[in-house]
């Protein structure tokens, strides 16, 4: 035990760890729960990070995060950006009243030019409400926003979660695209990858949810590997776990997928399901996610003759979620890649036999085939087919494969595990001299960026003595001419 936390007394003042609570500034520039592996992050590492005995204030942008009710430790801060791809009116243009600073005109000047602009807008706009708050945070942990205005002193040391990196989404996307105007609306839409991989080399501290994923980011990102660190998330084991009352639907086979995204691979799954059909007429799939009306996948269900086969489901509660992967006769992950893959381990959670593809760090998560799981190569709809056909046709195998799955995920894949390990990593950062920091971060933009590095360089995360007024207009200009830089290089 630490000195801070003996001199709260035994037993009282203490986190679980028995060290002092910290109090944590958790950021996450998208926040929705119900639609993306990020809002589902914040949501359960937040809750168990709480129970450990922390303060976390999320602090989010639209669609807002949602959190857990009934701790008192646990609060949602909203900075809140112009929303301009919210529905029903998604790529809007703001009134003018809505504007505020010269941070909403950037927001709409990329949005405009066919740029994603909400990292880099949220950085900037994180920066302003951190360090209007300094000393109120122990640590402040980025959920992958990486963008230029959480470089430089923010306040608290930093430690940034790299899900995976999103240059992958970017090629395999530009794999998908045909013709030229769309591969060049994909380049420019992904043209704050640029920026991500400019700070992302230098962060002190990055977290990851899967060894694949520790590889992806030294590959494609360039940062160096012992600033990595792997920490598994999981499943909520308490909510996602068997429940025999629930009736199982014969031929039901369940997936969450976003249908106009190529990297969640739902093309070669409906396809797979048109061949299940000869043998099981009665196989059907649930897809818990948004219909695109048009693209790979619409054409795919009209071209076999799959709507009354292929049924999506989006908006639905926690509980709503469970019983429907509980009532399926198979869940299926048909991911390309993913950088970890919820799904697969919440299916897997609830007793409910998995067929997934070997994409990424999906195999960390499923286990080994034949044991765990039933793995097929990804994009391969004929192995999906087959490995689909099979399970509907085994009682025995589904019930083996069910429950070896739910094993495998509480030995290994649950929050309270992931709190555990993100919370040492936290004191690791805290721990770290501001010397060392800065000592870093010039090794980084000196060996890799040279010149042409990133405005916002200095120490990285610990705290210094404030900026002028001017010295901050100053950054805020720089970052602006860093944005316009990335937009004509990649538009």
């Amino acid at each position: 035990m630490t000195a801070e936390a003996m001199e709260a007394g035994p037993g009282k003042g203490a986190a679980a760890d028995g060290d002092r609570p910290l109090r944590i500034a958790l950021l996450t520039y998208k926040g929705n729960p119900f639609c993306g592996g990020q809002g589902v992050y914040v949501r359960h590492l937040s809750r168990e990070l709480a129970r450990l005995g922390h303060r976390v204030e999320v602090i989010g942008s639209q669609p807002y995060p949602v959190l857990d009710e009934g701790l008192p430790e646990l609060s949602l801060t909203e900075l809140p950006s112009l929303d301009l791809y919210r529905q029903p009116d998604p790529f809007r243009t703001p009134a003018r009243g809505e504007y505020r600073d010269w941070i909403d005109a950037l927001e709409v000047g990329t949005m405009w030019t066919g740029g994603f602009p909400e990292p880099l807008t949220f950085s900037l706009r994180a920066r302003r409400h951190l360090r209007a708050r300094r000393g109120e945070f122990d640590v402040i942990h980025d959920n992958q926003t990486l963008g230029y205005g959480l470089l430089g002193d923010v306040g608290a040391p930093l430690v940034t979660t790299i899900h995976h990196p999103i240059t992958v989404d970017r090629q395999l996307e530009l794999d998908a695209a045909e013709g030229w105007q769309r591969r060049a609306s994909v380049r420019r839409w992904y043209a704050f990858t640029r920026m991500q991989k400019r700070v992302a080399r230098r962060l002190p501290s990055v977290l990851t949810v899967s060894g694949t994923s520790r590889q992806e980011i030294v590959d494609h990102l360039r940062v160096e590997r012992d600033r990595i660190h792997v920490v598994h998330i999981g499943a909520d084991t308490d909510l996602f776990s068997p429940n025999p009352s629930v009736r199982q639907v014969p031929g039901r086979i369940v997936t969450t997928s976003s249908a106009d995204v190529p990297l969640k691979g739902l093309v070669f799954l409906v396809e797979a399901l048109a061949k299940v059909r000869t043998e099981h007429p009665g196989a059907h799939l649930v897809v818990v996610g948004r219909r695109a009306e048009d693209g790979p996948v619409a054409q795919a269900i009209e071209r076999y003759g799959l709507d009354g086969a292929v049924e999506f489901v989006k908006g639905i509660s926690d509980a709503d979620l469970v019983d429907l992967v509980r009532s399926a006769e198979v869940a299926c992950v048909p991911s390309l890649y993913e950088g970890f893959s919820l799904p697969a381990a919440e299916a897997m959670a609830t007793g409910t036999p998995l067929v997934a593809t070997t994409g990424g760090a999906i195999p960390e998560v499923a286990g080994p085939d034949g044991e765990t799981c039933l793995a097929v190569p990804p994009g391969d709809s004929g192995a999906l087919a087959a490995a689909l056909g099979r399970l509907l046709g085994d009682p025995e195998l589904r019930v083996r494969l069910g429950s070896a799955g739910r094993e495998r995920v509480l030995a290994r894949f649950t929050w309270a595990k992931a709190a555990e390990g993100t919370v040492a990593h936290y004191r690791e950062a805290m721990a770290l001299p501001a010397s060392r920091l800065r000592s870093r971060e010039a090794a980084s933009a000196t060996g890799t960026e040279g010149r042409g590095s990133a405005p916002g360089t200095g120490s990285l995360a610990t705290p210094g003595p404030a900026r002028s007024e001017a010295a901050e207009e100053t950054f805020a200009a720089e970052e602006l001419v860093a944005a316009n830089r990335e937009s004509r290089a990649t538009c």
